[in-house]
């Protein structure tokens, strides 16, 4: 299990680390350039300069294995990151294992299409949250509305929408247009064929779920993203530097596996 996460994880870091060396490197050249000379730099590095350079930046187990369990814990996986800390021989005694469990009931709730379940049990864990952040409240209770077409119950969705969703759509225009695409599912025969199919995609309820456990991390005084997400918006972030200076590089272009395309 180590040695899967490991090689996207060290190649995501690596990735980051030489990319703004490169970065760095660039823009200490330019501001020492001719101010009338623009002329842009198109090729970095071969496959295997970059791939050394990468290797350079070593990462120790024990890091990696921080990075991994610190990603499972926030996300809510909780089997994996037991049997992780099992496997690397790292004690969970830091990590409160009820909230973490709390977090993954209301997680399948959601991810299931069982939305009303999930909103008592975000009622119970956290009774302000909803109440606090309306537009969390919004994306529920839309998913909610989503369901009820999924499984053809249009009255009940129509009754719904107008009970717990019309006064989210007179508050602000987001929430109206967002209600206005899920309403419009009601139009069509074959829904997830159509112009907003993608409300009733399972990717949809995964968005909705991921945003929950964000705001109840937030909610209980934790970080709302692992080490690992920020790790890797980094290495995107970096990426997209050296794509507007308009150099060629070995780009990171599967995180699952960490592989680097040829340049």
């Amino acid at each position: 299990m180590h040695a899967h996460f490991a090689q996207p994880i060290q190649a995501a870091a690596a990735a980051a680390v030489a990319a703004a060396m490169v970065v760095s490197n660039t823009s200490s050249t330019s501001s020492t350039s001719e101010p009338h000379v623009s002329t842009p730099i198109h090729h970095t590095a071969t496959k295997n300069e970059w791939m050394e350079a990468i290797e350079q930046q070593h990462l120790e187990r024990s890091t990696l294995n921080r990075l991994i369990i610190n990603y499972l814990v926030t996300e809510g996986f909780k089997e994996a990151a037991e049997k992780f800390a099992e496997e690397a021989g790292i004690s969970l005694n830091n990590v409160d294992l009820t909230s973490l469990d709390e977090r993954l009931r209301i997680r399948e709730a959601i991810e299931s299409g069982r939305i009303q379940e999930a909103i008592h049990l975000i009622n119970t864990k956290a009774p302000e949250l909803l109440d606090q952040n309306r537009q969390l409240a919004f994306h529920l209770k839309q998913q909610h509305l989503i369901e009820l077409i999924r499984s053809n119950l249009i009255d009940d969705a129509l009754n719904y929408a107008q009970i717990h969703l019309a006064e989210f759509a007179e508050e602000e225009i987001k929430m109206r247009q967002e209600l206005e695409k899920t309403m419009a599912l009601l139009v069509f025969d074959k829904p997830l064929e159509s112009p907003y199919g993608y409300l009733m995609q399972i990717s949809h309820r995964q968005q909705v779920a991921n945003e929950i456990n964000s705001a109840l991390l937030i909610y209980q005084n934790d970080e709302s993203e692992s080490d690992l997400s920020m790790l890797v918006r980094m290495a995107t972030y970096m990426q997209e530097k050296l794509d507007q200076k308009q150099l060629r590089y070995p780009k990171l272009i599967d995180i699952a596996s960490g592989k680097l395309e040829d340049s």
